[in-house]
């Protein structure tokens, strides 16, 4: 069955190094290389997914939340993996993972909406600029690989601009029972060819959702999806994923384990789908603001500043984490609560890319994150 949906999404990669304006001329030769973003939002708590456990303060103002990462792969004498991540800890171990610490967007104020738009449009403030960076890189290209694609149900804002892409998300059904969408199934079940395209339906339908759901199959399911449509030729270059339910403002403990979870299965089943593409992909995971350091009344933590990023691929020059840590003490802090941010996470995203697409970091940089004066792209992020 050939739908609207399927059509935009054919139609769009095939048509979407056509018709752009002219391109910067910094661009390398066209390559295999491919790009994924995923946001988090809501506001990942970077201390929880990365924990500082060699600070002399980061058990005291963590408290319960310190408890796992007496269980976590040790990454260095200061940092601790969250258990929950056990694909991405053999990532790291193999030396493609790295991890960015106490990073920030230039964006100060602790609002879920103006911190995403800085993070997806690359401005100094909220509102400032109105197309995305992931669309601008599209103009730094190769026209034959300026090719993108979001799993989401609409273009995400870092992905929107004058350069065409496309979405990937299953149609929304009207609210049928569980018992009534078997019972599709079952009507199918004689026809070869309609049984699949159903099954496969009822396996993305959930795709850009918490990444909690299904204890972790949901988004094993999306990072599957995701690498389908990475792989081919003519598929896409640049990919974004949306993932929510990081906004932990009571009963963090738990929550954010099952999150990470979903997290770590999407990594994962994004690096098996890949296959020997793995060597020419970049995976940055990301969020437009951290969480405060201590732990309010309710097991959570409030809305902060500086948070955790994350790099990933056959490329990446990892097992290591990238920090200048500013320390946890209260007279360390932001505002006396926040992990202060030390990295620019604009500088780190644009000098990954850069390095990835072979393109100038200097150039990039302000092409990609107009808003980021006085930052410089960070350098030696992958291997020559």
């Amino acid at each position: 069955m050939i739908t609207r949906r399927t059509l935009l999404v054919r139609g769009s990669l095939g048509l979407a190094a056509s018709g752009f304006a002219p391109r910067l001329a910094f661009a390398r030769a066209a390559s295999s290389k491919r790009l994924v973003f995923v946001i988090q939002r809501g506001a990942a708590d970077g201390l929880g997914t990365i924990g500082a456990v060699g600070d002399p303060a980061f058990a005291g103002a963590r408290g319960q939340l310190a408890a796992d990462f007496a269980t976590g792969l040790k990454l260095d004498p200061t940092f601790t993996l969250h258990p929950a991540l056990a694909a991405v800890g053999s990532l790291y171990g193999q030396g493609q993972a790295l991890f960015a610490h106490a990073v920030a967007s230039p964006y100060r104020d602790r609002s879920h909406f103006d911190g995403q738009n800085v993070l997806e449009t690359g401005g100094a403030g909220a509102y400032q600029v109105k197309d995305g960076w992931l669309n601008r890189l599209l103009g730094l290209l190769p026209p034959d690989e300026a090719r993108a694609i979001a799993v989401s149900a609409t273009v995400p804002l870092a992905l929107r601009g004058p350069r065409e892409v496309a979405s990937y998300a299953p149609s929304a059904l009207p609210a049928a029972s569980d018992d009534l969408l078997a019972r599709v199934g079952q009507l199918y079940g004689g026809d070869a060819q309609l049984h699949g395209l159903w099954n496969e339906a009822m396996q993305t339908r959930q795709l850009t959702g918490d990444l909690a759901a299904d204890d972790g199959r949901n988004a094993a399911a999306t990072g599957a999806l995701a690498a389908r449509l990475l792989v081919p030729d003519n598929g896409a270059r640049v990919l974004m994923i949306e993932t929510g339910g990081w906004d932990t403002h009571a009963g963090q403990r738990g929550r954010l384990a099952v999150q990470l979870k979903g997290l770590d299965a999407l990594i994962g089943a994004l690096q098996t789908g890949m296959g020997p593409l793995w060597r020419d992909t970049l995976v940055v995971v990301a969020t437009e603001f951290g969480r405060t350091v201590a732990v309010n009344g309710t097991g959570g933590t409030d809305h902060g500043t500086a948070s955790a990023a994350m790099l990933f691929g056959g490329g990446v020059r990892g097992g290591r984490v990238h920090a200048d840590w500013p320390g946890l003490a209260t007279a360390q802090l932001h505002e006396a609560r926040d992990l202060r941010p030390t990295t620019s996470l604009d500088g780190l995203i644009a000098g990954a890319v850069a390095g990835h697409f072979g393109l100038d970091a200097a150039r990039t940089l302000p092409t990609l994150f107009p808003g980021s004066a006085g930052a410089r792209a960070s350098e030696g992020l992958l291997r020559a």
